[in-house]
C-alpha cells in the first residue's frame, strides 16, 4: 500500500522539478539580456564613457565601433535614414559643398521609397550602411531571420548603385545583445554606434537650427562618431555650420573606412 502511495508522490514531484528547472536550451537563450545602447556623454571635451553600461566587453569583443582614435581631432558623421522627411536632399547638398563624407544607414522601406537618394549617397562618396529591413529588435529574432534582414538590404542597394559589399551595421533602435553581434560579425559586419548623439528623431519637437547646433558641439570630442537623423529639419539647418566650425576648432572629419583605432 505504502509504495503505491509513494510513487504518485515521485511523479508529482517530478513533474515541479522539470516546471521549475529550465531547459539547457531556455537559459542558453535568456544568458543576456537585451541591451539598449548608452553612453555618459562628453562634456567641455572630455571623453564620453560606456564603462558602466555593461556592454563594453562585448563590444570590444566583436571589434564594434564606439570611437575612433580619441588622441586625434577626427570625427565621423552618421546618419540613420528609416524613412524621408525632405532633408536628406539638403544634408547631402551641404555635404557636397563642404567636402565630408558620412554614412547613412537604411532600411529597407528607404530603399524601396527612395531610390534615388540611395543612388546620390554613393554617387557622392558616401557609405550606404544596414539599418535591417524592416526595423526589428534583433534580438528576438533567429540567426537565419537576421542574416534575412540584412542580406534584403545589401541586396536591394546593390541592385540600384555600386556600392556592391556592405560591411557597416547600425542595430535597429540600438538594441543588440552578443548573439546579434556575433551573427553580424560572422556575415561581415561591423557594429557601428556612437559617441554623440541628442534626441533628434522626433519631428514634432523643431527647436530650430542653433538647438542642433548646440546640443552636438557641447559634446564634441577626439574620434567622436557622430550620430544624427535626417528627419530632422534642425539638423539640416545647423549642419553647415556644425561642420565649419568643428574644423575651425582643428577638427577633421573621416569616412568609416578611414577609423583604424577604435576606442572605448
Amino acid at each position: 500500500m505504502k509504495r503505491i502511495l509513494i510513487l504518485p508522490l515521485l511523479a508529482a514531484l517530478l513533474a515541479v522539478l522539470i516546471t521549475v528547472v529550465p531547459t539547457h536550451e531556455a537559459m542558453t537563450n535568456s544568458s543576456e539580456a537585451p541591451h539598449h545602447f548608452g553612453f555618459k556623454r562628453s562634456k567641455n571635451g572630455s571623453l564620453p564613457s560606456i564603462d558602466q553600461e555593461g556592454f563594453k566587453t562585448i563590444l570590444q569583443q566583436h571589434e564594434s565601433i564606439f570611437l575612433g582614435d580619441t588622441s586625434r581631432k577626427e570625427l565621423f558623421l552618421t546618419f540613420d535614414n528609416g524613412y524621408e522627411n525632405g532633408y536628406t536632399p539638403p544634408i547631402l547638398d551641404v555635404l557636397k559643398e563642404k567636402q565630408v563624407p558620412a554614412a547613412f544607414f537604411v532600411t529597407g522601406h528607404y530603399v524601396k521609397s527612395e531610390p534615388d537618394l540611395i543612388q546620390r549617397m554613393v554617387a557622392e562618396g558616401h557609405i550606404v550602411g544596414n539599418h535591417s529591413w524592416s526595423h526589428p529588435d534583433m534580438t528576438t529574432l533567429s540567426e537565419s531571420q537576421i542574416t534575412e534582414e540584412l542580406d534584403k538590404v545589401k541586396t536591394a542597394v546593390a541592385d540600384l548603385t555600386e556600392q556592391k559589399e556592405m560591411r557597416y551595421l547600425r542595430p535597429p533602435r540600438g538594441i543588440f545583445d552578443e548573439r546579434v553581434l556575433a551573427v553580424s560579425r560572422k556575415a561581415g559586419y561591423t557594429n557601428v554606434f556612437w559617441s554623440i548623439a541628442y534626441a533628434d528623431w522626433d519631428t514634432k519637437q523643431v527647436r530650430g537650427a542653433q538647438y542642433a547646433y548646440d546640443k552636438v558641439m557641447a559634446q564634441l570630442h577626439p574620434g567622436a562618431v557622430i550620430l544624427l537623423h535626417s528627419v530632422s529639419k534642425d539638423n539640416a539647418d545647423a549642419l553647415g555650420r556644425i561642420i565649419d566650425d568643428a574644423r575651425k576648432q582643428g577638427y577633421e572629419f573621416k569616412s568609416l573606412d578611414e577609423l583604424q583605432v577604435r576606442g572605448y
